[in-house]
């Protein structure tokens, strides 16, 4: 029988966001599933609170390039001595110096692509409630005309500066060892943008959630930031269209969330802890995610799937592409409140086929969203990236 191979030493790097979301729980839960199996970890974080107090021009320095990040890189590779570096976030404190500060160390570079940065100045690949794909292969200059980044021409443009400036440089193509992509569809569209195909892998996102119990299931989910790109004012569109004998559970809060307020039929229940998350979607019908944006791999779509659930998304993007339509869930066209409202009613009016998705997916989950299955994919993938960097020295 052949040895088990050593432990590995993994920097993983990470730019919080303000606001936490799916994408800050993916990395902490990879974090702990690496340490479970016996890992040395090691976190590199900056906290986008910084810029609070950050001046404009130094924050669109850091943007494009930061000495700080070489420094503490360089620091890290005396003090950790890591085997490789996975990248999570860089934008905007960590910048993608990293990449060159850990290339100068022939230090392998998995990057995660949680969302379309790097082909996307506004990372969303979505203007005016539809998804768009102006700069994907092609200079990003169309994303400051439109101030697709905040509205702000001037942000825009120093995002569009770092894409194609680092594109340029041969960052993307030469200092990053192998990509992740959260499954098929997002992987399409990164080459599509220039990322080298050779690179890519497919791994989904998981959760590790207990067998949920048999019970009584009542009403719908929505669970996720109150934005736009959410869907929020479709869903609410669809409520004020169709009065649902079953209430809307709606856990969140966001700039939306007055979209909301008075209608019948919705409870509101603030932002949950994962296991009123997980208690939420044990005991309604369906999770609802109505995304205007085509999305990565939602948190929550895993976290569904986990507990037995089935999801109504919108048929675009990773959705359409992780959905199977009538087994592990429903889809409507993107935006289109009537055809959410008419779902809606269609799921409350067929419960045992609704019930039937959601053991399919509970069967799917346990045979691709566990943390077992993850961590199988997660450290061929890191093998995959040592073996290519020796070659290469």
């Amino acid at each position: 029988m052949a040895a088990a191979a050593p432990p590995l030493r993994v920097l993983v790097a990470h730019n919080r966001y303000q606001q936490r979301g799916g994408e800050d729980a993916v990395v902490d839960s990879e974090v702990e599933l690496l340490r479970s199996r016996g890992h040395a970890v090691h976190e590199y974080r900056r906290d986008n609170h910084e810029l609070e107090t950050m001046p404009p021009a130094a924050a669109a320095g850091q943007t494009l390039w930061s000495r700080r990040t070489v420094a503490d890189i360089d620091r890290l590779m005396h003090e950790f001595r890591p085997d490789l570096v996975h990248v999570h976030n860089t934008f905007p404190l960590i910048s993608p110096s990293l990449y060159w500060a850990a290339a100068r160390h022939r230090l392998p570079v998995v990057q995660t692509l949680h969302n379309f940065r790097l082909v996307c100045p506004q990372g969303l690949m979505l203007r005016e409630g539809r998804p768009c794909e102006d700069c994907v292969g092609r200079l990003p200059w169309r994303a400051v005309r439109h101030r697709c980044y905040r509205d702000s021409a001037a942000q825009s443009a120093v995002l569009a500066t770092m894409i194609a400036g680092h594109r340029g440089l041969g960052t993307w193509s030469r200092k990053v060892t192998r990509y992740i992509a959260l499954n098929d569809f997002c992987r399409d569209r990164f080459v599509a943008g220039g990322l080298p195909a050779a690179k890519l892998r497919v791994k989904f996102n998981f959760v590790d959630v207990p067998a949920p119990p048999d019970g009584p299931r009542h009403g719908f989910l929505f669970v996720g930031r109150l934005s736009a790109e959410k869907g929020v004012g479709v869903l609410a569109q669809a409520l004020r269209a169709q009065r649902l004998e079953e209430p809307v559970f709606v856990a969140g809060t966001g700039p939306e969330q007055h979209l909301l307020e008075g209608l019948p039929g919705v409870v509101r229940l603030g932002n949950l802890a994962p296991e009123q998350v997980y208690e939420r979607m044990r005991s309604t019908r369906a999770l609802v995610l109505p995304s205007l944006c085509y999305e990565n791999f939602p948190r929550t779509l895993a976290e569904a799937f986990g507990c037995g659930q089935p999801v109504i998304g919108s048929r675009h993007g990773a959705m359409a592409a992780l959905l199977e339509e009538h087994r592990t869930g429903l889809l409507f066209a993107p935006g289109d409140a009537a055809a959410l409202a008419s779902t809606l009613q269609w799921a409350l009016q067929h419960p045992g086929e609704l019930g039937e998705m959601g053991r399919r997916a509970r069967a799917r989950y346990e045979r691709e969203l566990t943390g077992e299955s993850n961590y199988r994919q997660l450290l061929a993938i890191y093998r995959e990236a040592i073996e290519s960097t020796c070659q290469s020295s």
